[in-house]
């Protein structure tokens, strides 16, 4: 995104304070429960390192960035995005694994009501491997608004986010939240609604504040303290048996806000369905921090309702009001032209032949951008079966958070996930796991690929990488190079290839010669 002259020295000004300040005073996250083994390095503990570990402060909510006196600018300019044309054709599709008739609609830009009217199903809520769906040509109803509500950098948990002290925040609005707790069952233990707002923006890599302003927006959890119990159960309005509870209902809207940012980036999306079937083109001059803020509410409601969720008396509205003008936050670009990967290596040990078991695909949920690549250890069995082989670091970097299956490695070493280059190794067993503040070489041991941690079908390490809190694609224009293998994708989620010196090793979930790769 290019900036104005004025514009820019501003927003240069601000990352500057902004860093400056990251080294000083920082929200810790996920802290350890009492009695229970830290599962969060907290800057300024003492961590088993032969470095001097980072010193920081916890801070409470600090207003926004803008300069003492600087005027209040307009959201920055974009450029018309390139829009995919929308489809004149139907068009036939093969059913893959996991799809649903919901996921297809979603995919192909379609109501749920127009997939199912062109086909014969019998039962449209099952579907069979292989089996050829005609999916309709959309029927857009007007181009939707391009009011821009948040910048980007205020999508991701990036690092204006890092100022931010949640847990202070609720506690100062004296709602329902500030009281919550929820049994989680994906963590084994009961949290805060302060640590559930903490959780889902570390898994999903999605802003604290954006979190809280659609969460009020819905619900009014922060301002009111009176709640019916269908806003207890669901508060985001996503009412399904599955998904109630404020950890699941903040999943969904975290993982919506994704899928909106990270469509918008690859250039992928052209239309929103929303809940009424109707369709909606998007605005070409929208930014993707909109984009993730318009197909969140996309499914929640009818045209009318929608544009005034995504316009000015909406969600910007709350977030204004809370937090100021969420352009005053803007760091642009978030990742900056020419940015390059620093060197990293395979996930594995030298001499070990492991399986290259996933292309690219999502890093977090199924709306992140494709960030991640799998790969399995040797085994003769296929499944979840234990492991005594080794995930090794890709670089060298200190261990933030290593808990259910998760482990944070922060390259820069500042000790903030919100900041420069970040690695995500997913499905870690707790036993002989890396402990957080351990600062690991590049090679040394993380800790056994296995199935804990999220869905998983096999025993493997699911490996992915952020900068600045933004979701690194694995198949785009920043390489995901590993020993010099070269990450590729062909469009379809897992499917891919690494390539290194005219040789090319091809992703298939299972254990084949051709998918065979060691160090």
């Amino acid at each position: 995104m290019s900036l104005r002259s004025a514009r820019s020295r501003l927003i240069g000004n601000l990352s500057l304070v902004i860093i400056a300040l990251l080294g000083a005073s920082l929200a810790c996250a996920r802290s350890a429960q009492s009695g229970d083994s830290p599962s969060v390095w907290v800057p300024g503990q003492s961590a088993p390192s032969t470095q001097d570990s980072i010193e920081a402060t916890r801070t409470p909510f600090m207003p926004p960035t803008r300069l003492p006196g600087a005027p209040i600018l307009t959201p920055t300019p974009d450029s018309p995005h390139n829009v995919p044309a929308m489809r004149t054709e139907p068009e036939q599709y093969a059913v893959q694994p996991g799809d649903t008739l919901g996921i297809i609609a979603q995919r192909f830009g379609v109501s749920l009501e127009e997939l199912i009217n062109a086909n014969d199903l019998k039962n449209p809520n099952i579907l069979d491997v292989g089996q050829v769906i005609t999916v309709p040509v959309p029927s857009p109803e007007g181009i939707g608004p391009d009011f821009k509500v948040i910048p980007d950098s205020e999508l991701v948990y990036g690092p204006a986010s890092a100022l931010f002290n949640i847990e202070a925040f609720i506690k100062g609005k004296n709602g329902y939240l500030a009281g919550y707790r929820e049994a989680i069952e994906e963590e084994g233990k009961e949290l805060s609604g302060a640590q559930i707002v903490q959780l889902v923006a570390q898994e999903y890599s999605v802003n604290p504040r954006l979190l809280l302003a659609v969460l009020e927006y819905q619900s009014g959890w922060l301002t009111r303290s009176d709640q019916n119990q269908g806003k207890i159960d669901y508060p985001m309005g996503v009412r399904d048996e599955w998904r109630k509870g404020l950890y699941r209902q903040l999943s969904w809207a975290a993982n919506g806000l994704n899928r909106g940012y990270y469509l918008w980036r690859a250039s992928a999306a052209a239309t929103w369905v929303l809940g009424d079937g109707s369709v909606v083109p998007i605005a070409a001059t929208i930014n993707a921090g909109t984009a993730g803020v318009q197909a969140m509410f996309a499914p929640l409601y009818g045209r009318s309702d929608w544009e005034q969720a995504v316009g000015e008396g909406g969600v910007y509205a709350v977030y204004n009001a809370f937090f100021g003008f969420p352009f005053d936050y803007a760091i642009e670009p978030l990742v900056p032209p020419g940015l390059s990967q620093p060197h990293m290596q395979l996930p594995f040990e030298p001499g070990v032949v492991w399986n290259f078991t996933g292309g690219p695909h999502a890093g977090w949920g199924d709306g992140s951008a494709w960030a991640a690549v799998d790969f399995a250890p040797p085994s003769d069995q296929l499944g979840c079966n234990p492991s005594n082989d080794w995930v090794t670091s890709v670089a060298d970097g200190l261990i933030l958070r290593a808990d259910n299956g998760e482990v944070i490695q922060d390259l820069d070493g500042d000790g903030y996930e919100q900041t420069g280059w970040v690695i995500l190794y997913m499905h870690v067993e707790s036993r002989d796991r890396v402990r957080p503040g351990a600062n690991l070489k590049a090679g040394e041991r993380v800790g056994h690929p296995s199935c804990e941690g999220g869905f998983s079908s096999g025993t493997h390490v699911h490996l992915a990488r952020r900068y600045n809190g933004e979701w690194i694609p694995a198949d785009q224009s920043l390489p995901f190079i590993l020993d010099g293998w070269v990450s590729r994708g062909t469009g379809v989620e897992y499917d891919g290839f690494l390539e290194k010196d005219g040789h090319q090793v091809e992703a298939y979930e299972g254990r084949s010669a051709d998918n065979a790769i060691q160090r």
